[in-house]
Order: structure tokens, then sequence, then C-alpha cells
């Protein structure tokens, strides 16, 4: 995959007292040369799952628009970051695009990596999680896989072909036909953006799931003591954020901006529990939508939740 070096460019400083190394300086193209732990950028420029889940379509630039908000972040001692291009969906073949993310996701992890994925439409979630999976039964290892998800919807729509809606209930079945437990936790479900038939379908998948509502500061150690207790029965942890949990006003350039929302300031803090456990072996973000965006404040936003991912 070609590495787009238009996308990182930034500030120089060389005038300046100290460090003033900016993300753009330490990125290199991925190479056979990942040192063990070292963060992955990957792109997955796909919405035709959103195409077909009725949603608006322009996720599929997100790749491109974070790199570009990334790229003149301080890089803090960050001695390099790897960047693995992007995976396409040509033909609006959604199927062969998560297959061909899967297997980006499980390469990297054998090498050690640490992959963070920047979707796309939330059908990202498949292709991360099917590599993931990969890469776990080449290692032989049967560990308790959690997922956890920020999300303003539950994604477990029953309906094929496969789109933005339906990766968590696509991932249920895999379990299921795996033999394996469905650990799911999805935090930020807005009612009004899921119908019952959606809510019972995450009771009949024994799916935990809080509310946008129970999910302000207010509720932050309540819903930190929760998560501290899931991730302890954990080995693995997958962590996927929609940019849609987020409010509008935050986040206003998504495929479905919410009315209510999470602050970030909530999903902060719960992604760095997660990243403290020492369990998260691959991220992504998913929904980003340029082309609703205002001013670029999801760019922004999306790249400080990455930088987080990647410096964490």
């Amino acid at each position: 995959m070609a590495i787009d070096v238009s996308m990182w460019q930034g500030r120089l400083d060389a005038g300046e007292r100290g460090d003033t190394t900016r993300l753009f300086q330490v990125v290199r193209p991925l190479g056979d040369d990942v040192p063990p732990g070292a963060p992955v950028l990957l792109g997955f420029a796909c919405d035709e799952g959103v195409r077909r889940n009725q949603g608006r379509v322009g996720a599929a630039l997100a790749p491109r628009e974070v790199r570009r908000a990334l790229a003149n972040v301080p890089a803090h001692g960050l001695p390099v970051l790897f960047d693995a291009g992007d995976i396409g969906c040509p033909d609006e073949r959604l199927e062969d695009a998560q297959q061909a993310l899967g297997a980006a996701v499980h390469a990297l992890l054998a090498q050690q990596a640490r992959p963070v994925v920047v979707g796309g439409g939330h059908e990202v979630a498949y292709g991360t999680y099917a590599g993931l999976r990969a890469w776990l039964e080449a290692r032989g290892d049967s560990g308790r896989l959690l997922i956890v998800n920020f999300d303003a919807h539950f994604d477990l729509r029953t309906a094929r072909p496969a789109n933005s809606g339906t990766p968590f209930d696509q991932i249920a079945a895999d379990c299921q036909a795996r033999g394996a437990p469905f650990a799911y936790s999805c935090l930020g479900v807005s009612r009004l953006a899921n119908t019952p038939g959606l809510f019972a379908r995450a009771a009949e998948l024994d799916v935990h799931y809080v509310q946008d509502f129970e999910m302000q500061e207010r509720h932050l150690e309540q819903r930190a003591a929760e998560l501290d207790r899931r991730l302890a029965e954990a080995d693995h942890v997958y962590l996927t954020i929609d940019m849609d949990v987020l409010p509008a006003s935050v986040a206003p350039g998504v495929s479905a901006p919410a009315a209510y929302g999470v602050p970030l300031a909530v999903v902060e803090e719960l992604v760095k529990r997660v990243q403290r456990t020492g369990k998260l072996r691959v991220a992504d973000i998913a929904e980003y939508n340029p082309t609703f965006d205002v001013d670029r404040h999801t760019a922004r936003v999306a790249a400080r939740l990455v930088y987080q991912l990647i410096c964490g």
C-alpha cells in the first residue's frame, strides 16, 4: 500500500529551544523493521457499509484527514510512528475490503506492532476483529476477548448483506460458530438511535451497555469502576470508538450526529483505563465524515483520540 506523504506536512520550529519534534517528522512508511510495540497507523478508506445502511457517505475520506490533523501534533518523545497506508473498497466489494483489513491487522500483530486503524464506516470493526481473531488462533490463544465499543448505536442489525450497522452481530455469529464467548460492552448507547428490536437483540446476546445519559462526567467514577471489573476478567481487549458517540457540538462531522452524546473527557479517560491494563491488542476509530465537518473540528477530535491510542 502506497503512502501519501503529502498528508504528513507540518510546522518546523528549528529555531526554538528544546524538543520541537512533531509527528510528521517521526512518521515512517511501514517496512520489515518494526520494533516490538511500535504504533502503526492503518487506514480503512471505506464507507460502503454506510451506504448500504442508508447513511451519509463520506467516511472513506477520513484516514487522509486524520493524518493531516495528526501531522502537526508535537511528538512528545514518540520516536517513530509507522504508516501502513490505506485499504480501500473498490467496486463496492465491502467483504473483500474487510478480508484485506483482517489480513493486514493479523500481519501487524504478528510483527508485535500496535495497530491503530482509522476508518471509514463502522464496518471497519468486523475487519479489525477478524484480524485479531486470526492472530489469536495462530498463537493457539483461547484467552477471553473483551470488545469495548464507544458508540451511540449497538450495530447489532441482523439484516444482510453486511453494512455499518451489522459488525457486532457478525462478530457474535462468528463467536457462536467458534464456541467462543461474545463479551461485548457498548458505552454511550442512545435510546433515540436504536429501535426496541435492537435493544431486544442486545438482551438476547447478553450485551453489557450503558446509555448516553448515564455516561456524563458526574457518572465517571461509577463507569470507570464497572469498566475496570470487566477489564480484569479479560485477557485481550479490542477497543473501537465510533465518533458519533460524541455530542454533535464536539463532533459535527460524522455519519449520524448525536443530539446528546458522551463528553470527550469521559471517553478519553475510559480509553486511558483500557490502555493501562496492557491488554489492548488493537484499536480503531470509525464514522468520522470530513464531508460534514465544521472548520475541521471533528478532524482534531479524531486526531486527539488517535494520538492517545498511539502515544498513551
